[in-house]
């Protein structure tokens, strides 16, 4: 069943619908949810409505529009979903959004003014997480962290079609179709770190094997939390991040590449966290040509400018910004002078600062910081583009 949900302006649902305006704005989705009730005494945020909400919103985060860093719309979603991540499918037709709390999945047809949203129920899916989507747009796969599971689905329906039973508790994931192959991490829990990646052939869910993201003797404490192929790469490989590795313990950063002749991934760490003011891994996202790789780490809040143009096995560090607590997922302005970093980790007090930072990459400096859901007692747990101000690295 859709449900059809109005913008609040009019103007912004008809510029969605493909009609343009002279004034300056680019528009983000946030995923958000009312802060953790510990973390809103802690801000003090005044007269904020202590009722829950889940939910989407849409920001402008152009630093010449006039409407920098105001909520334009929202769009509710189920109470107490908590919703996680988004993400495109192949054509960026649709927005696929992950609930952390209920095994619901949310589909977005950003096709059609205002947008419609589709729920799909995906029955034992417990805390989803990662998605990945075929070449040919007619497949997608998430995890369910909780249920030791990938859900396989039909992407044309928005319906389960099987699963995959993984050893473990699947987190990230990535899809190269050129060599039939998914990776997916095996995170495990803050108690119980899985410390390593699955090999999957793609094609037929078979699982092929398992490569440890640690040099430390098992247990290693050491969690794989994302997988982020490189389009543009010959033979095919993979970034993994992963938590509490290295010297320090602040996280490293791997790499899965292709060995042709074995058929299969060989993996080394490239660099180590303990070199740099940021701890905790945790996601990694390409610049617009693949030249340079970004990484965030969430205690204290960092991000990581690492230029990959001359050798991709052997980034080099160019800067170290602070973001905010909990510093996470990364989206770029079509141009590729901004880097909007979403602070926030499920809700997590202490790791949900709320805020958007904003990173100009031209100079490398922090540009600004926007705390419009931080004011009003939010928690943001993803940001992304809206297609009209979306590329994807690599196309």
């Amino acid at each position: 069943m859709e449900i059809w949900l109005k913008a609040a302006l009019v103007a912004t649902a008809l510029s969605w619908a493909g009609v343009t305006f002279a004034r300056a704005e680019m528009l983000a989705m946030v995923v958000y949810e009312t802060k953790a009730e510990e973390s809103i005494r802690a801000l003090r945020v005044e007269g904020a409505d202590r009722s829950r909400e889940d939910g989407l919103a849409i920001i402008d985060v152009d630093p010449a529009s006039e409407a920098y860093g105001e909520i334009l719309a929202k769009f509710p979603l189920p109470e107490g979903l908590a919703p996680h991540h988004q993400y495109y499918n192949r054509d960026q037709t649709k927005i696929y959004v992950t609930g952390s709390l209920m095994p619901i999945l949310h589909v977005v047809d950003v096709t059609r003014a205002p947008y419609r949203i589709k729920r799909v129920d995906l029955p034992g899916c417990k805390r989803m997480d990662g998605m990945a989507f075929s070449d040919d747009n007619k497949t997608w796969w998430v995890t369910c962290l909780n249920s030791g599971k990938v859900l396989v689905g039909d992407a044309t329906a928005d319906r389960p079609i099987g699963e995959i039973v993984v050893n473990g508790l699947p987190h990230g994931i990535g899809l190269h179709q050129g060599v039939d192959r998914i990776i997916v991490t095996d995170y495990g829990s803050l108690d119980n770190f899985g410390e390593t990646i699955i090999v999957l052939e793609a094609s037929t869910g078979t699982i092929l094997s398992r490569h440890k993201m640690s040099n430390e003797p098992s247990p290693s404490h050491v969690g794989p939390v994302v997988v982020l192929f490189k389009r543009q790469s010959d033979p095919a490989f993979a970034y993994v991040t992963a938590h509490f590795g290295g010297s320090d313990r602040k996280g490293t950063l791997w790499a899965a590449v292709w060995n042709r002749d074995t058929r299969d991934f060989e993996v080394q760490e490239l660099f180590d966290f303990a070199t740099t003011e940021g701890s905790i891994a945790v996601v990694a996202e390409f610049d617009h040509n693949e030249e340079r790789l970004f990484v965030t780490t969430l205690n204290p809040g960092h991000f990581h400018i690492f230029d990959i143009s001359r050798d991709p096995l052997k980034p080099k560090l160019l800067k170290t910004l602070p973001a905010a607590q909990g510093a996470h997922h990364v989206a770029l302005s079509p141009d590729g002078r901004y880097a909007f970093v979403q602070n926030g980790l499920v809700n997590l007090p202490g790791l949900s600062d709320g805020s958007i930072t904003v990173i100009d990459l031209d100079k490398m400096e922090v540009f600004d910081n926007i705390t419009t859901l931080k004011d009003a007692g939010y928690a943001i747990n993803h940001i992304l583009m809206l297609p009209e101000w979306h590329r994807a690295p690599g196309e």
